[in-house]
């Protein structure tokens, strides 16, 4: 009896010992084996979607003339934001005001007070998605396979700014700037290059990421672009370039307008009365309408 005590014990520990002996192995090999399922996801995923909600200060650009009734209606809408909802369930597509970016290098500014109008721009928010382990960092960005043509616009609405601050994210011109997408948030580094110190990062726990981009088009040019970012992952030590792509895995375009050069109609209102620039083009206010 005490040899066979003695045995069983024994074959306990050695038990024991060997499952002691192979938790390396096993854990290595699961490590590696979440390593390997993680390399085979995605690195990050990105949708596009415009800016739905009202600008402090926009623009409405139409493809047809208002019709002397919608005309009545809008005037009879009170206030920015009912005009803004009613130009919309008529198709228009909102352009913003482009806030002066008074912090940045004076070069910046310059630039774009260069043609004496405001700027507008075609507003999108961006928004990246991973389910990686590992963090994703994306650190640069190119505009790719950029064409224009002349806008399509017959009407346009403006809804003129009375001055205001920036909004946080990213502007760029096409085709693009030197040094653009450009920093637009009131903090330092306002009109720098956003991705000289910045990057979006993903994965890791945190699951996702964006960015507002304001986007402005050459004057009376509607524009469709896409876009190739630069990524460094634990995989890819030393970055890779990859274009994006749409949710059926096409190459993804955006579409990018500014207002038409010669609108049939244009109208102006806010701190005016409603002014029909079409009609009266010399009116101060219909200044680059």
């Amino acid at each position: 009896m005490w040899v066979a005590a003695v045995t069983g014990v024994l074959g306990v520990l050695s038990g024991a010992l060997l499952a002691y002996l192979m938790i390396g192995p096993s854990v290595t090999k699961e490590n590696d084996s979440n390593k390997d399922y993680d390399a085979s996801q995605p690195p990050y995923t990105v949708s596009v979607r415009p800016e739905e909600s009202e600008p402090r200060a926009w623009v409405m650009v139409l493809d047809r003339v208002l019709t002397a009734d919608e005309v009545r209606k809008m005037k009879s809408a009170k206030g920015s934001s009912d005009v803004f909802s009613y130009l919309k369930s008529l198709d228009g597509r909102p352009l913003a005001y482009a806030p002066s970016l008074e912090h940045a290098p004076k070069r910046y500014v310059e630039e774009q007070t260069s043609n004496g109008r405001l700027e507008l721009s075609d507003t999108f928010k961006m928004t990246v998605l991973s389910t990686r382990q590992y963090a994703v960092t994306i650190n640069d960005w190119k505009v790719t396979d950029l064409t224009c043509r002349e806008s399509t616009g017959q009407t346009i609405v403006a809804f003129p700014p009375q001055g205001g601050v920036a909004y946080e994210g990213i502007r760029l011109h096409l085709p693009p700037r030197a040094d653009e997408p450009v920093l637009t948030d009131e903090t330092e580094g306002q009109g720098e290059p956003y991705f000289g110190n910045r990057f979006i990062e993903v994965g890791n726990g945190q699951s996702s990421s964006g960015l507002r981009a304001e986007v402005i088009a050459p004057a009376g040019q509607s524009c469709e672009w896409g876009i190739k970012v630069h990524y460094n992952d634990n995989y890819v030590k030393r970055g890779r370039w990859v274009q994006l792509k749409g949710d059926k895995g096409e190459p993804l375009r955006i579409r990018t307008e500014s207002i038409p050069r010669n609108a049939r109609q244009s109208w102006v209102f806010g701190s005016v009365p409603w002014t029909p620039c079409h009609e009266k083009p010399e009116e101060a206010m219909c200044f680059g309408l």
